[in-house]
């Protein structure tokens, strides 16, 4: 294990294991869209948002407790799994696109997660992976794989060799954590 190439360095690591915020979540929240998916107890992020100077000292002191003693309710944890039609009278499973409705407090927690490992990610997410950071797009591995195809077929000097690509990107998206991704 000592020789493998180690991906996330020191700094990373001190940056990573420092305790979360108020401030931090209070970002989270504001970045959460109003009326995205309810949870189990039909209160969206709009409700925390315009009611926080109400609420603040409840979530924030629920929130980070959660996020610093790394211990979680039972009770927060409870997913629904939804089924979302991808067309008009979908017949097979593959024709549903699956969605999670989780408590609001959890999608918090989840998001300052996210936010902290975000500044990170592009250090450690290869080029290669195309999907799930911001700014990058399957279709730039699409023109890669066009311009490695260009090159094997057009290549004069040396052996002469053929190569056969099989590319599925009809089930890539489906292959993603979603949960991640927001």
């Amino acid at each position: 294990m000592e020789h493998l190439f180690r991906v996330v360095d020191d700094g990373m690591l001190e940056e990573l294991v420092q305790p979360y915020t108020e401030v931090e979540v209070t970002r989270a929240l504001s970045q959460m869209a109003f009326f995205k998916s309810p949870s189990l107890d039909d209160m969206s992020p709009i409700f925390y948002q315009k009611f926080l100077h109400i609420v603040k000292l409840d979530v924030m002191t629920y929130v980070l407790n959660l996020l610093n003693s790394y211990s979680m309710a039972i009770k927060l944890n409870e997913t629904h799994i939804v089924l979302i039609p991808k067309c008009k009278n979908p017949e097979f499973l593959s024709q549903f696109r699956r969605i999670s409705l989780c408590n609001v407090v959890y999608k918090l927690a989840s998001k300052t997660i996210a936010n902290k490992l975000k500044v990170l990610l592009d250090r450690i997410i290869s080029l290669a992976q195309s999907t799930s950071l911001l700014g990058r797009l399957i279709t730039d591995n699409i023109l890669l794989a066009f311009e490695i195809n260009y090159f094997l077929n057009t290549k004069t000097i040396g052996k002469q060799g053929y190569i056969a690509l099989k590319l599925d990107v009809n089930k890539a998206n489906d292959k993603v954590e979603w949960t991640f991704l927001e």
